[in-house]
């Protein structure tokens, strides 16, 4: 078989910054350190935007969200625009795809086109191998049939409830959030879809395979709310047990889904500071130590060296850095760097560090071009596949000259809740605003030195220019003082912007979704359809 078998894997929400590999002190992610020993880690990858919808479909199509134009959940991405799944299922590739988060798994929204199987862990009636059960044959079937024809009907409702403007108001009731949380498995049940893929991997294994595997992962265990297992909220937090206070912290947090994408009113106290940021940690250590078994599985197989293996985040979250929580509104680090991690044996030789700045949409073009011959498709052109593979960039030969750019559209969902709640804020926090970036490796200077400098633009107007070598959090904003760098970038974020339209303009606009009159009187008041 000289197609490569292909694991695409996608840690919702996670930061770069909390990895061991990306120098995180705490040593809490063991398993993925090691993974990244052995591979290909891209220090500065960015992502094409800030949250899931637009980010999956970034790296599902290789086009930013201007291009792509899923940007809300009531939109369906577009049918002539090019699924990697589908692409690769023509090329001749079995797709399977384990997904943990409802808004790729259960939305009507085409994230899931071309896969030959898809299971879902999240929403009420989760699909799940009937080997997941404790069953025995043929009752396992039966029960995955059975809970295959539950989804099929319960899929249109669930679509509706993640649409509606009212649905999503209600949820975010204090008293409801956990409910809907916990029963409605919104975070999915991401250790046992990784015990499934391990198990569906050595059962595959066993017999010769028909065709080449593209095995599509998320997890979703470092989203919001945190429920890390007590031993690992011991490892990072041992106050956390016996401080009354910290839990209730905890439990407040985890209650009131309005602020898990709010922006600040007020800086978070110290104690709220410190349970946040250790509970992400916690639920980080234990995402690594579940992902121990996938990589066991995964360095034991046959065609261990014929593997690609891509691990990345879709984005970020903020815990109250630059007075934003969760990842809806800012084009900050801690929702656009996020960790991006190649294994390839045959093909990469040794594993490596690469500085250079680049776009995670491009993980589109590195499994299109590692799959080798590809059917004619329309939008597929080989040469452009080819050009833009990320082992461009690792081999010194960045095509897109070491800059990465990404889009903020900010969900509509969320943008609705402030409008109801906190109104004042979408003016005072520029939630209507939409932000682009580019981040910028300079060349050497006279020290022979490299820079990584960061624009951000705030409705097409340059707004902040961070240094990021000598200030990764953002802090310090350099616009005035850098004046040729803030014209350089500037200059970066009107050519791609302009290009990326008249791709959009080519390629034609998405597909909506049927919404209630409600929400879509709405929209238009807010000028968002017309």
């Amino acid at each position: 078989m000289n197609h490569p078998d292909i694991i695409f894997i996608v840690l919702d929400t996670q930061r770069a910054d909390r990895l061991g590999c990306y120098g995180y002190q705490r040593p809490i992610t063991p398993n993925l350190d090691r993974f990244a020993e052995q591979s290909l880690l891209f220090e500065q990858a960015i992502s094409p935007a800030q949250w899931t919808v637009p980010s999956h479909a970034a790296m599902f199509t290789g086009l930013y969200p201007t291009a792509h134009q899923l940007l809300q959940a009531h939109q369906s991405l577009p049918a002539d625009r090019l699924h990697l799944a589908d692409a690769l299922r023509q090329a001749g590739y079995e797709t399977v795809g384990f997904c943990n988060n409802p808004l790729v798994g259960i939305l009507n929204n085409g994230l899931k086109r071309g896969f030959d199987t898809f299971y879902n862990y999240g929403g009420a009636i989760p699909s799940m191998p009937g080997d997941s059960t404790s069953l025995p044959w043929p009752f396992n079937r039966l029960v995955e049939g059975y809970t295959q024809f539950l989804r099929r009907i319960s899929y249109p409702i669930q679509n509706f409830f993640g649409q509606s403007d009212l649905a999503f108001q209600i949820s975010l009731n204090a008293w409801l959030t956990p409910l809907w949380s916990k029963l409605a498995n919104f975070k999915g049940q991401n250790r046992r879809s990784v015990k499934d893929v391990s198990h569906w991997l050595r059962q595959r294994e066993a017999e010769p395979p028909q065709k080449p595997l593209f095995l599509f992962l998320n997890l979703m265990e470092t989203h919001l709310p945190f429920w890390p297992p007590g031993e690992f909220v011991d490892q990072v937090a041992p106050y956390f047990r016996e401080s009354k206070e910290a839990r209730e912290v905890m439990r407040r947090w985890n209650r009131e889904a309005y602020r898990w994408a709010a922006p600040l009113t007020t800086p978070h106290t110290e104690l709220e500071n410190r349970v946040l940021n250790d509970m992400y940690d916690a639920e980080v250590a234990y995402q690594d130590d579940y992902l121990g078994e996938l990589f066991e599985v995964l360095n034991g197989r046959a065609n261990q060296q014929n593997t690609l293996t891509i691990i990345v985040a879709d984005h970020g979250d903020g815990l109250g850095e630059h007075g934003y929580m969760g990842h809806a509104f800012v084009a900050y680090q801690e929702l656009v760097h996020v960790p991006l991690i190649v294994n390839w044996p045959k093909r990469i030789g040794q594993p490596g560090r690469v500085d250079t700045p680049v776009s995670t949409r491009r993980v589109f073009h590195t499994i299109l071009d590692a799959a080798g011959r590809l059917p004619e498709l329309p939008g597929l052109e080989p040469a452009s596949v080819h050009g833009l593979t990320l082992l461009e960039s690792a081999y010194g030969r960045d095509p897109e000259n070491g800059v990465a750019y990404t889009e903020v559209y900010p969900p509509l969902t969320f943008v609705k809740a402030i409008e109801k709640r906190q109104p004042a804020l979408l003016a005072q926090s520029r939630c209507l605003s939409t932000r682009r970036a580019v981040v910028r490796q300079t060349g050497a200077g006279a020290a022979g030195i490299t820079s990584t400098y960061k624009l951000i633009h705030v409705d097409d107007q340059p707004d902040e220019l961070f240094d990021l070598e000598a200030d990764p959090g953002e802090e310090a904003d350099v616009l005035a003082a850098r004046p040729f760098t803030a014209n350089v970038l500037n200059d970066d974020v009107k050519r791609i912007a302009a290009n990326v339209t008249r791709q959009r303009d080519h390629l034609g606009t998405a597909a909506e979704v049927e919404i209630d009159d409600n929400l879509a009187q709405r929209l238009r008041a807010l000028g968002y359809i017309d």
